[in-house]
């Protein structure tokens, strides 16, 4: 057994099913068609694109939050709460100070992030404002990268084939 693979996707997966599932009815009592409860999950662009790293338990969690988090969406749109994801990209953190090990700094990750910068605190908490305001309530199943470009400018270097 790999206590560490499945820790990750024990607290990545397992763990926002299973809360999801307890809060579901609670958030189900106050939601309307015009104004739906909201679930708003953590992934990462890691879920999308993996990265170079041995990161695999990490970059397969959080692709499956972004698919459970679409499966939800399927479940809870009748109940009339929306359920989405935001997904960030590289942002300052212990996580990200380890890739060093792998020749990642925090200078050659910004400079690698089409916007030139690493995420923070501000950019997370307005995309989930955005989904848990009046202007998101018409959102549901929608994996919303806050990542400086990363993935969605991602494109095939034909250059180099």
């Amino acid at each position: 057994m790999n206590w560490g693979f499945d820790k990750v996707m024990d607290l990545n997966v397992k763990g926002m099913f299973y809360l999801t599932r307890e809060c579901a009815p609670l958030l189900q009592q106050g939601a309307t068609p015009t104004d739906p409860a909201r679930i708003i999950n953590i992934g990462s662009v890691t879920g999308m694109v993996p990265q170079e790293a041995p990161t695999h338990a990490y970059d397969i969690s959080k692709a499956a939050v972004h698919h459970l988090t679409k499966k939800l969406a399927c479940d809870y749109a009748p109940k009339h709460i929306t359920v989405n994801a935001v997904a960030p990209g590289f942002v300052p953190s212990r996580m990200s100070k380890g890739l060093a090990t792998w020749g990642a700094d925090a200078e050659k990750i910004s400079s690698s992030i089409p916007l030139g910068r690493m995420g923070n605190e501000d950019d997370m908490a307005g995309a989930c404002i955005y989904l848990a305001s009046k202007a998101g309530s018409w959102c549901t199943g929608v994996i919303l990268n806050v990542d400086g470009g990363t993935v969605g400018t991602l494109q095939i270097p034909l250059s180099s084939l």
